[in-house]
């Protein structure tokens, strides 16, 4: 069955949730729409995180990646879109998403937005 766009992220219990280890991935293929004209910005995400009890499945992250495809966002915003999405998915301890977008216009943006649970407080 064909993959389709989708919104949910899927995640696994983590095998080694004593260990101190970091996973990382990257997607060269990231596309989303600019609000302003219309026209397709692309980008390289790159996300790296602790994970806690939970893991990220990479079949629905592709699947959520692709859903941006035919959406309006500005960088910073989808950057962050998808920090809070991935860390609701599986409550790292950290977690770093870098979105890397295609020079437009002469502008080089790269966005990083991070997530670090307090602690003191277990929250973030």
């Amino acid at each position: 069955m064909p993959l389709q766009p989708s919104k949910t992220i899927e995640s696994f219990p983590n095998p080694h949730p004593n260990n101190d280890y970091t996973i990382r991935f990257e997607s060269r293929e990231f596309t989303t729409l600019c609000p302003m004209t219309g026209q397709p910005d692309f980008a390289q995400i790159n996300v790296e995180y602790a994970p806690r009890e939970r893991c990220l499945e990479s079949k629905s992250l592709k699947q959520y990646l692709w859903s941006f495809r035919d959406e309006g966002h500005f960088h910073e915003d989808v950057t962050n879109i998808l920090l809070n999405d991935m860390t609701a998915a599986c409550a790292p301890r950290w977690m770093t998403v870098t979105g890397h977008f295609n020079i437009r216009g002469g502008i080089d943006f790269v966005i990083t937005a991070r997530f670090r649970e307090d602690e003191d407080s277990g929250k973030s």
